[in-house]
């Protein structure tokens, strides 16, 4: 089956993907849980294995010791390089883009992939990724995994937005808008529902100032947020870990 996609830069680093992973971790627990054979993909891992690894590890110690995950790229050299890393089954290296390699995984994790694709391409890759009925994470985050953001797909529809941040770190929620998913960066503007989001958050930000430190401000800002009417999810246990989670706030 010819990989579908391009290759990327590649870029990576330890525990950059930490924060999305705790969350897959969090939102698909029962998912994997209940499934006969768990199988994750960390689509396009890019040019050295370790996010796959510690996907692995962080899914085996979380959910269960069985699951399986693939790591898949499309350039050869890559899945060649990471094959010594590889401890088949539970964790393997295949070349593969959207089409997944023929494979009909439970959760599909694609991190900064489709930051590099054209905004118009991402719903057809959105849709090929979820076809045999997959739940996708996909999105976006720094070079160091301080500020991510990520939707969750299913059936080739998004249902929601989750920005995360390493609280200490945190300036500004305003810095979420360069990290935003591809299918939302370009939406950013007056009128569009994510402009109103992140316009909302900043707002609450500046509000709930605190001697306390940054993660009890970002919980009174969360809350603020709830009190105003946006449809926040989860609750304090997610919060503190840095998350906001909504609805998908969609484009105009």
């Amino acid at each position: 089956m010819k990989p579908l996609g391009a290759i990327t830069r590649g870029t990576t680093n330890p525990n950059r993907l930490r924060r999305v992973d705790n969350f897959l971790a969090y939102r698909c627990s029962s998912l994997l849980k209940e499934a006969a054979q768990p199988l994750v993909i960390d689509l396009g891992y890019g040019a050295t294995p370790v996010t796959a690894v510690e996907l692995r590890g962080r899914l085996a110690a979380a959910v269960r010791p069985d699951v399986t995950v693939v790591g898949l790229e499309i350039d050869s050299v890559r899945v060649t390089d990471a094959q010594p890393h590889a401890d088949p089954p539970f964790l393997q290296f295949r070349r593969g883009g959207f089409e997944l390699a023929g494979l009909a995984p439970h959760v599909v994790r694609a991190f900064n992939v489709l930051r590099q694709y054209p905004e118009d391409e991402v719903a057809a890759a959105w849709r090929t990724m979820t076809a045999t009925g997959a739940l996708l994470i996909e999105g976006t985050c720094d070079e160091l995994g301080r500020i991510a953001t990520w939707a969750v797909v299913e059936a080739g529809v998004p249902s929601t937005l989750t920005l995360s941040a390493r609280l200490p770190d945190l300036e500004h929620p305003a810095i979420f808008a360069e990290r935003l998913p591809k299918a939302l960066i370009h939406h950013n503007v007056p009128g569009h529902p994510v402009y109103e989001l992140l316009r909302s958050l900043g707002r609450a930000w500046e509000t709930e100032a605190t001697p306390f430190g940054p993660r009890q401000r970002w919980l009174a800002t969360v809350r603020r947020m709830r009190t105003e009417g946006w449809p926040v999810l989860d609750g304090p246990a997610r919060w503190r870990r840095g998350e906001l989670t909504v609805p998908w706030p969609g484009v105009a």
